[in-house]
This record gives C-alpha cells, sequence and structure tokens, in this order.
C-alpha cells in the first residue's frame, strides 16, 4: 500500500496573482482534500487609513494593473456618498459608465482568448508548451488578431475616459474630470461595428463550446450554489454599474431581492480560516455550512431578470434556455457568460457613444459631507464592494473590501476538490495534465488573486537567532 501523498501546484498559471493548490491522496491513492491557498498578503484595508478622500480612487486601483478601473470605480462612488452627492451628473455618469464598459470588455477578452482559450481549443490535457497565446496565433491567426484589437479597443475606451489604460485619474469624488471630444467619439465609432461582429463570433466560439462539449462542461466543477450579483433597481435587469443586490439559491427562488447596496454587511459576513490569507464571505441567515455564494458573469445570467441590449438578451436567452430557466451551475459556462457580457458592453458602448452628453461640461456635483459611504459594482470578476468611514479631517478611518474572487473563494475551492477527486483519485501516476484540470477549474472563474488577499488580525510570526555556527540561540512566537 503506497504512502500518503502531498501534491503542490505552486503557483497557479494564467490567473491574476499568486496561489498555490494542495492535494492530499490517501494510501489509496484517493483525494482526502484539496484546497486553494492565498499565498501572497497585501494590507490594502489597513494601509488606506489615514489617507485623504479624494485620494482613495486613485490609491487602491493599484491593488490590480487588470481590474484596476473596477476598484478605481467603487471607490469613487463609496467617496461620491461620503461627499453627499446621491446622483451625478449625466455627463459624469455616462462618462463612468463607458469607462466601465471598456473594462469589462478588455478584461474578458484578456482572459477568455488569452488565458482560457488554450485550454478550450487544445484539450486540458495537452502538452504544457501548446497551452499558451501564441500556438493560438499559430493555429488561428485571425482569431489572434482579433483578441489584440478587441482588448485595444476596450482599453482605448479607458484611456478616453480615465486619462489613462492602466491606473487612470478620470473619476473624482462627485464626478469625472473630463468629458469625451467629438473626434476621439468619431474614432470610436469607425471600428464600433467590427467590434460588435468580432463579438458575435466570440460568443459562438464560447456556446459552441459548451454545447458541443455538453458531456465535459455538466460534469467538470459543476454543482449547486447559491448566486448573488446587483441588478437594477425595479425590473432586475443586468446593470454591471449599479443597482441593488440580489441572491437567489440553487432552486433560483429569491434568498434577497432589491437590496440597497450600503446594507451589504446586513446579509453578508466574512469568515476567516487559518489555511488562506482569502477570506470566506457567506450569507448571514443561511449560515458558513450553506451561505456561500458565487459571483461573476455566470451568476450575473442567472440572476439578471433581462439584458437591455438586443442582442445580449437574445443570447441570455439561449443560455437560460439550456436549463430550463433554473440557475446553470457549470463553472465552465462563465466562458459563454463572459461572451454574451462583451457583446453588451459594446451594445452599450455603441449607444454611449450616440449620447450628447459626453461632450457636457457639467462634470462634477457637490452635497453635505457625510462620514461614510459604500460603493459596490459588478467588476469582470464578479460582485465588488468598497465600505470606507471618513473623519471630520477628510482622512479614512475604515476601508472594508470584499472583492469578486473572495466572494468566489468557497465555489472555487469546491471546484478544486470536485475536479481533483475525479481526474486524479485512484492513479499513481499523477501527470502535469492531469493537473491542469485543476488549474481549469479555478480559471473558469477568472480569478485575481491580488485583489483578494486581505485577511487582517492576528498573523502567525516566529522569529529565530542563530549564532555563528548555527546554534539556535533564542526565538519568540506570536499564535494565529
Amino acid at each position: 500500500m503506497a504512502e500518503p501523498r502531498l501534491i503542490e501546484i505552486s503557483p497557479v498559471t494564467r490567473v491574476e496573482g499568486h496561489g498555490k493548490v494542495t492535494i492530499h491522496l490517501d494510501r489509496d491513492n484517493n483525494v482526502d482534500e484539496a484546497r486553494l491557498h492565498i499565498v501572497e498578503f497585501r494590507g490594502f484595508e489597513r494601509f488606506i487609513r489615514g489617507r485623504l478622500l479624494w485620494e482613495v480612487p486613485v490609491i487602491v486601483q493599484r491593488l490590480c494593473g487588470i481590474c484596476p478601473v473596477s476598484h478605481h470605480l467603487a471607490a469613487a462612488k463609496a467617496m461620491d456618498v461620503i461627499c453627499g452627492v446621491d446622483e451625478l451628473p449625466p455627463t459624469a455618469e455616462k462618462m463612468r459608465r463607458l469607462m466601465h464598459y471598456g473594462q469589462v470588455m478588455q478584461s474578458h477578452v484578456l482572459h477568455f482568448f488569452h488565458l482560457s482559450a488554450p485550454d478550450l481549443l487544445f484539450g486540458f490535457g495537452a502538452p504544457a508548451e501548446k497551452r499558451n497565446i501564441f500556438e493560438v496565433i499559430k493555429e488561428n491567426p485571425e482569431l489572434g488578431r482579433r483578441a489584440v484589437l478587441m482588448r485595444k479597443f476596450g482599453q482605448e475606451i479607458i484611456e478616453a475616459t480615465a486619462g489613462k489604460k492602466i491606473h487612470g485619474t478620470g473619476a473624482i469624488p462627485g464626478g469625472i474630470n473630463r468629458n469625451l471630444p467629438i473626434e476621439t467619439r468619431d474614432a470610436f465609432l469607425k471600428t464600433i461595428a467590427d467590434m460588435e461582429e468580432w463579438a458575435l463570433d466570440a460568443l459562438a466560439l464560447a456556446r459552441g463550446y459548451s454545447l458541443d462539449h455538453a458531456d465535459i462542461v455538466d460534469n467538470f466543477a459543476s454543482f449547486p450554489s447559491n448566486f448573488m450579483s446587483i441588478v437594477r433597481e425595479g425590473d432586475g435587469a443586468l446593470d454591471l454599474y449599479h443597482g441593488n443586490l440580489r441572491a437567489l439559491d440553487p432552486q433560483g427562488d429569491v434568498i434577497f431581492d432589491q437590496l440597497e447596496y450600503s446594507r451589504y454587511h446586513e446579509k453578508i459576513v466574512e469568515d476567516v480560516r487559518s489555511w488562506s490569507y482569502m477570506k470566506f464571505p457567506f450569507i448571514r441567515d443561511l449560515g458558513a455550512e450553506t451561505g456561500w455564494y458565487r459571483v461573476g458573469p455566470l451568476a450575473r445570467m442567472n440572476t439578471a431578470s433581462f439584458i437591455d441590449t438586443p442582442l445580449a438578451n437574445e443570447a441570455h436567452k439561449e443560455l437560460k434556455a439550456v436549463t430550463g430557466g433554473a440557475p446553470n451551475n457549470a463553472a465552465l459556462n462563465n466562458h459563454w457568460a463572459r461572451m454574451i457580457e462583451v457583446l453588451h458592453c459594446v451594445e452599450k458602448i455603441r449607444e454611449l457613444l450616440h449620447d450628447p452628453d459626453l461632450q457636457g461640461t457639467d462634470l462634477q456635483a457637490k452635497g453635505d459631507r457625510r462620514e461614510e459611504g459604500v460603493g459596490v459594482i459588478e467588476a469582470p470578476r464578479g460582485n465588488l464592494i468598497h465600505h470606507y468611514q471618513v473623519d471630520e479631517n477628510d482622512q479614512v478611518t475604515y476601508c472594508n473590501l470584499i472583492v469578486s474572487t473572495t466572494h468566489n473563494n468557497d465555489a472555487m475551492n469546491k471546484a478544486v476538490k470536485d475536479v481533483a477527486v475525479k481526474h486524479l483519485s485512484g492513479h499513481e501516476q499523477i501527470t502535469e495534465g492531469m493537473l491542469n484540470h485543476v488549474e481549469v477549474a479555478i480559471r473558469a472563474y477568472d480569478p485575481c488573486l491580488s485583489c483578494a488577499t486581505h485577511a487582517l488580525g492576528q498573523m502567525p510570526l516566529q522569529i529565530e537567532l542563530f549564532d555563528a555556527d548555527g546554534a539556535l540561540v533564542d526565538s519568540r512566537a506570536q499564535a494565529a
């Protein structure tokens, strides 16, 4: 009988940030436990304290180079509240939305084509040297060209609205600091038709994969869960920028609906576990055992009543039809959902580019000062919560961030174990291709591990002092 074994996947590849997976095999080579560990720590919630409120939207976006716009806008929305602004001028509102749609588009395109397409096109067990974007370009140069140009378009939208493609400064408390010049608008309109055509083709690729490989998709990291996102106030439509919170159970029944996101803490609790720097949120009324939930593109397709752009709405109906209107649980269908959202973003960008409010000059509103503000947005990876308190000197005294990947922490861990049990158990020889199956499950959630590492409190610490001969002189320990 074999000895128990520990297998590590370190680091997890083709994701943003640093993490590892540990898989414990028993004496019969069956998976006993499998976990996703976040092994980096970045304490933004702590060191943002003491900074001035108008600095916050610029500082917190340094959490990430992939989704800085999402943090920039969520923080700006929270600071709007603190500055007493409940409604932005139309130009500011629409410029921020344009910025956000450009961000969601470019991030989804990056993930689908550069990070996930090698697995989908070549197979999860294909040789490691085959699974990369360069091989995708070799096999299909036109697909690779479109991937580059679609992401470029989204980044240029960000640059036009935020000032820079990465870590811009466009959103300020109470509004925006620029409008969109006519000549810039016209340049985007010249290529918007191509973006729509290519988005439709990318959607067909993702949809075709899910339908043609239903036997894989339906049995790969597919399990019932709760789902949560913001939806548009009143009618429950998909709204990536603003709305109220809606959560559904595995049967599609409402757990809570149209909850003002400033009250998120009434429903969401964050748990901490010893083996990860990432927290584990759950729905308070359901408890930690059954209250975990998923966020992100597939969750939004499950929670949204409809999509308010025609092409994306038809695509949404097709996805919903696969499960007869019930929540879709297959993690790999996140890719299908992402491409629906890319199409939605292109439709929204086209709509906004024709809106004369983008050339308006009323860019900022003012109001009566408050001490606390919450900003929530649907980032590419899912729901993103920024919560701040500010004192009379305009300095931040409290910060809490619940990012998309943190919301998905339990789901990703369950996906890791599900796939490990199905594809590794019973095998004495574990191949790289088999381990990649586990990474595919993680990549389905497009995690941003840098964004998600914000655990606070006591950390285990041990310091040992050795002399020149290597003898232990003294040691001090701080318990977790």
